[in-house]
C-alpha cells in the first residue's frame, strides 16, 4: 500500500510539473499516456475487513447479549422452559413463560392459574418469589456445595437455583447430598444434572433468600 501511495504521489507531481512547463512554453501536452490504472485507492480500510464476522445474522434480527447477568439467567431459563412464551401450557399442564405448576403457584400466593397465564407481570414476580423461596430452602446446600465438582461440573448457585426451578428444592438436595447419584428427571427426561450444567455461572446475587416470599 505504501508503494502504491508513493507511485500515486510521484505520478501526481509529474503531471503537475508537465502542466507547469506547458504553461511556460505554451505547448500542448498529451496526458493520455499517463494513467492511474492498477493503483490501490483503498488507503484507510484494508481488504481484510471483508472477512470480519457479522454482528447480526440479518438486518431484521436482534439478539441482545445479556451474558451471565441475572436477566441473562432468567431469560435463558425461560427460553429453555417455554421458548419465552407467556401463554405456553405444556402437556403436563405447566403454565407460562417459566412453566409453573399449580401447587408451586399456591406456595407463592397465586390461586388462579387462568389469570396467572394472562398476566406477564405476575409471571415475572412469580419467578422472583419462587427463586427467593428456593434460595432460602437451599441456603445451607449453596454454602456447602458451591465450588465443588460433582459429576464433572463445578456447582454454582445459579445452577442450583435453575435445578430447583426444574425439579423442586428437595430433588436438588438429594442430588447434591448424594454427590450426583440421585439425579431426578422430569417427564421429558431433563435432569437436575443437566440444569446444573446448563445454567452454571450466572450472577444470581439479585435473589435474596426469603422463606415467605410471595408473588402477590
Amino acid at each position: 500500500m505504501v508503494k502504491n501511495i508513493a507511485s500515486y504521489s510521484t505520478l501526481t507531481l509529474t503531471i503537475l510539473a508537465l502542466l507547469y512547463f506547458s504553461f511556460q512554453s505554451n505547448e500542448t501536452i498529451d496526458l493520455s499516456k499517463y494513467s492511474t490504472e492498477g493503483l490501490d485507492y483503498t488507503y484507510t480500510v484494508g481488504s481484510e475487513t471483508a472477512s470480519l464476522p457479522k454482528t447480526l445474522d440479518s438486518e431484521n434480527s436482534f439478539s441482545p447479549y445479556l451474558g451471565k447477568s441475572f436477566v441473562g439467567f432468567k431469560e435463558a431459563l425461560a427460553f429453555k422452559e417455554s421458548g419465552g412464551d407467556y401463554n405456553s401450557v405444556n402437556t403436563y399442564g405447566y403454565l407460562g413463560k417459566y412453566q409453573f405448576g399449580a401447587e408451586t403457584l399456591k406456595m407463592i400466593g397465586i390461586y388462579n392459574p387462568a389469570k396467572f397465564l394472562k398476566n406477564p407481570r405476575l409471571q415475572e414476580k412469580a419467578f422472583i418469589a419462587n427463586a427467593a423461596r428456593n434460595k432460602w430452602i437451599l441456603r445451607r446446600d449453596i454454602k456447602n456445595f458451591v465450588g465443588k465438582r460433582i459429576n464433572g461440573i463445578i456447582i454454582t448457585e445459579s445452577g442450583i437455583l435453575a435445578a430447583a426451578h426444574l425439579a423442586g428444592p428437595g430433588s436438588v438436595k438429594k442430588y447434591l447430598r448424594s454427590y450426583g447419584l440421585d439425579n431426578f428427571a422430569d417427564g421429558y427426561g431433563t435432569t437436575v444434572h443437566y440444569y446444573m450444567k446448563r445454567f452454571s455461572g450466572y450472577d444470581t446475587s439479585f435473589i435474596k433468600p426469603n422463606q415467605k416470599a410471595k408473588a402477590i
